[in-house]
């Protein structure tokens, strides 16, 4: 499904690849809409776990922005998108775990913007989710098509918004990108990010681990 897409999944291919016999997938899932959902199911509840993860620590906005610009994670999240353009189940099963993924997004990152003195009237917690989730979706299918132009600038702006209020990224750029030290970061008319051009009075930057 990852290489070739969800279009090449079939319970021949399945059980070929599993050594099995074809009614086999029948046997265990019904159908292969049901082979479809538990997958989807198995691979939101991992992406769950990470989301909970990149949340409590010590950087959650670090943490977010690279969990949802995760490449190998988002390839699959697109192809269960196409799929569920065809299949009722697979569209259910998305709206479900979106919102519950929505929510953790929101109780925790709320939270966190609000300690970094964020104005919750510009910049509207679900508002900011929805942006950056949007950014990052957007850049990786233009990626799929090999076309990445502004790409690297808009990563800046990103970071550095995120770098005003938690400082450098700790560990390792998962994202596979231009680390962030190489890039210039994007400033507003100011001087400033908008995201630290936001904070009244300035509110103390956390540190990095």
């Amino acid at each position: 499904m990852r290489d070739e897409g969800y279009a090449a999944v079939t319970t021949r291919r399945v059980a070929t690849k599993a050594g099995l016999n074809s009614a086999m997938v029948f046997y265990y899932f019904d159908s292969l809409d049901g082979l479809f959902v538990e997958l989807f199911r198995r691979s939101a509840e991992r992406s769950f776990e990470r989301l909970q993860e990149a949340l409590s620590s010590d950087q959650p906005l670090w943490g977010f922005w690279d969990l949802i610009h995760d490449r190998a994670g988002s390839a699959l999240t697109m192809e269960f998108i196409a799929l569920a353009n065809h299949r009722k189940a697979i569209r259910a099963e998305i709206a479900d775990y979106s919102r519950r993924f929505r929510k953790a997004q929101l109780d925790t990152l709320s939270t966190v913007l609000a300690d970094h003195g964020v104005d919750p009237v510009q910049w509207p917690p679900a508002s900011v989710i929805v942006i950056l989730s949007g950014i990052s979706r957007f850049l990786l299918i233009e990626e799929a098509f090999d076309v990445d132009i502004g790409h690297d600038e808009t990563m800046a702006m990103v970071e550095s918004h995120i770098r005003a209020l938690e400082g450098e990224r700790a560990g390792a750029v998962s994202s596979g990108r231009v680390p962030p030290s190489d890039r210039k970061p994007a400033a507003s008319p100011s001087g400033r990010g908008a995201a630290a051009s936001s904070r009244s009075p300035r509110a103390p930057r956390r540190a990095a681990p």
